[in-house]
């Protein structure tokens, strides 16, 4: 499709936006407005399948539709993706009670993942490597404006509006993307037509769904000895050991192992992985630092939280336009992830007294790192692989991102909670002797959680005697400690894992990025067409 002329590559990049802002926002929105579905609805103790649901789906959605688009084309993947995804959100409104509303998250997870996995491939179609920088920089820029959308519409929604509203007032967005994609984007086939691994695909899936239900349960559901989280793993093991197998031996697997003898292939992978674990270790536990540690609204934490998004979308946008000028990506991707490792040891210096500015700037160093870094690896994927591989290796940087995203969460929150109940536990966090012993022993039990609700805190205040308010302060100023002691730990192994992606990078070879997608240019031209790549001179 890179024949075509610029006017219509720019209208169908402007369809393809459209169709990823509406599934991001559509995600995005969903945080901020749950608490309030769940009190209508009920069903809280599946409040976290809400989002393990779509998680799942859309991971596993992504990579099988990545090699099934190298074959059929990316137009029909596309759109129906848009159609799932506009049935599910549809009937996400109707939900009446919990376990109605996690179907159709599953639903909604099924058709986000086939236009993400789709979405970032057709740039590939459309442009050269050379030019792809840009419009991989904005589309990256897409994501962080649907993060600050969506949680604040949604609030505004669900504080002002019925809450159905939340999953339908972004339909008219997919109809939209739904006919300009139908009528722009041309009906190419990429490949030829063969055999699809149906054996490969089912168990890619029996591996990964076990995988990342067990990261998602361990330390907060389950324990991570428990027979219920080693049986998931064994369960994934047995079954990556079985699909090795067979992709080994089928003729046209869902993900061809060959890709991992590529050596950019396998590096950008384990890097983009890594990001996922740092990106996420801000993004989930920042604003428990904002609220529980330094005191700050809901509302107000979110306004801090921007300031990260909106520097990650500036600095993806112009790392972009700096890798298309200059053809080169390896020093961006460096700094990108110095400056981001950077900016998690500032998060990790802070404490009780760090004062909102402080917060916001520090942020604002992880986002302009996390821009840099985050759509460099897409492009290096891309660039090391033929274009008959473009659609499974686009969908696989995007797993292993996702999946370190999964990780990450779960592996950081055992080390918070870890490090919490260790700073509890010492001598100097026990109240006053002096206190009533009563007071004490209900002090003692205060889950530190309740630093996050301000209104909760209250209530528990307003039942302690006019004369121990110094030693209720007190107490809570002990649980900020502690809870600022176990973030600390979270942003210092952020930090580490940053710092461990750009001591991977100094590995990743430089190759010239190619100024074509045909499959007909020379190595010269086309270094992926070895599994050993040399780097640029």
């Amino acid at each position: 499709m890179e024949h075509l002329d610029t006017r219509k590559k720019v209208a169908i990049m402007l369809a393809i936006m459209a169709s990823m802002l509406f599934a991001s926002l559509n995600q995005t929105i969903v945080g901020t407005s749950l608490p309030r579905i769940v009190t209508v609805l009920g069903g809280i103790e599946y409040f976290n399948w809400v989002f393990t649901i779509f998680m799942l789906a859309s991971s596993v959605t992504a990579i099988l539709v990545g090699k099934l688009s190298d074959i059929y084309g990316r137009k029909i993947f596309i759109l129906i993706g848009l159609g799932i995804f506009m049935v599910g959100s549809f009937l996400c409104g109707t939900a009446s009670d919990m376990i109605q509303l996690i179907i159709y998250r599953g639903i909604q997870g099924f058709g986000g993942g086939m236009i993400m996995s789709t979405a970032f491939t057709a740039v590939g179609d459309l442009f050269s490597p050379r030019e792809r920088g840009r419009w991989q920089g904005l589309m990256s820029s897409v994501f962080g404006l649907s993060s600050v959308l969506g949680p604040t519409l949604g609030g505004y929604i669900v504080d002002h509006f019925d809450w159905h509203w939340v999953f339908w007032i972004f339909l008219p967005v997919g109809v939209v993307a739904f006919f300009l994609i139908l009528r722009l984007f041309p009906s190419a086939e990429t490949g030829e037509k063969k055999r699809i691994d149906y054996f490969g695909s089912l168990f890619l899936t029996f591996t990964m769904i076990p995988m990342l239900l067990a990261f998602s349960w361990a330390g907060e559901n389950y324990a991570w000895t428990s027979f219920e989280i080693l049986g998931l793993f064994a369960i994934s093991i047995a079954a990556l050991t079985v699909f090795i197998l067979i992709e080994k031996r089928t003729e046209n697997p869902v993900l061809p192992l060959d890709l991992f003898k590529n050596k950019i292939f396998t590096l950008s992978n384990v890097i983009g992985f890594l990001i996922g674990i740092g990106m996420f270790s801000a993004i989930m536990y920042m604003p428990f630092f904002i609220q529980g540690v330094m005191g700050t609204s809901a509302s107000k934490s979110g306004f801090v939280m921007m300031f990260m998004t909106l520097s990650m979308v500036f600095s993806s946008t112009i790392t972009g336009q700096v890798v298309t000028r200059t053809g080169k990506y390896k020093k961006l991707a460096l700094a990108g992830g110095l400056i981001m490792g950077i900016g998690m040891y500032l998060l990790s210096a802070m404490d009780t007294d760090t004062s909102n500015r402080m917060a916001a700037v520090n942020l604002i160093i992880v986002g302009l790192g996390l821009g840099m870094a985050f759509p460099i690896f897409n492009l290096t994927v891309q660039n090391a692989v033929s274009h008959s591989n473009l659609g499974v290796a686009t969908a696989s940087i995007q797993l292993f991102r996702q999946m370190g995203g999964t990780v990450g969460v779960s592996v950081m929150g055992s080390i918070m909670s870890y490090r919490m109940e260790t700073k509890l536990a010492v001598g100097e966090t026990t109240p006053p002797a002096n206190t009533f012993s009563g007071l004490t022993d209900k002090l003692k039990g205060l889950d530190p959680q309740i630093l996050l609700s301000p209104e909760q805190l209250e209530h528990l205040r307003s039942q302690i005697p006019p004369e121990m308010s110094g030693i209720f302060d007190q107490m809570i100023h002990f649980l900020r400690e502690a809870m600022n002691f176990a973030l600390s730990g979270v942003f210092l192994s952020g930090m580490g894992v940053m710092f461990l992606a750009v001591f991977l990078t100094l590995f990743l070879p430089e190759i010239p990025l190619r100024t074509s997608n045909s499959e007909g240019e020379s190595p010269e031209q086309n270094p992926s067409s070895s599994a050993d790549l040399q780097p640029q001179k």
